[in-house]
């Protein structure tokens, strides 16, 4: 994959949590286990998401001018969503 492929992915792993906001407006997401269920699978694809975009950064060459921003804003999420993993396991 090339670096305008890594670009387009990590911008698409960039935009993906926000669906999470439109998935929740339904009461089927609210309920007990499809909740969970959802809040683990977002934050574990941003984890994936962040660990793809840095590696794709640093390893693969991908450094143009929106990498950086996806760089940064999947690291942020990267966190959130072991955040999250943590606070779901206590």
């Amino acid at each position: 994959m090339n670096g305008k492929g890594m670009t387009a992915v990590s911008t698409v792993l960039m935009i993906f949590p926000w669906t999470l906001l439109i998935l929740r407006r339904f009461t089927w997401a609210l309920q007990s286990p499809v909740g969970e269920i959802l809040i683990g699978l977002y934050a574990g694809i941003m984890i994936l998401g962040g660990i793809f975009t840095i590696w794709a950064y640093a390893k693969k060459g991908a450094q143009n001018g929106l990498m950086k921003v996806c760089t940064v804003v999947n690291g942020l999420y990267m966190v959130c969503g072991a955040a999250a993993f943590v606070m779901m396991s206590v």
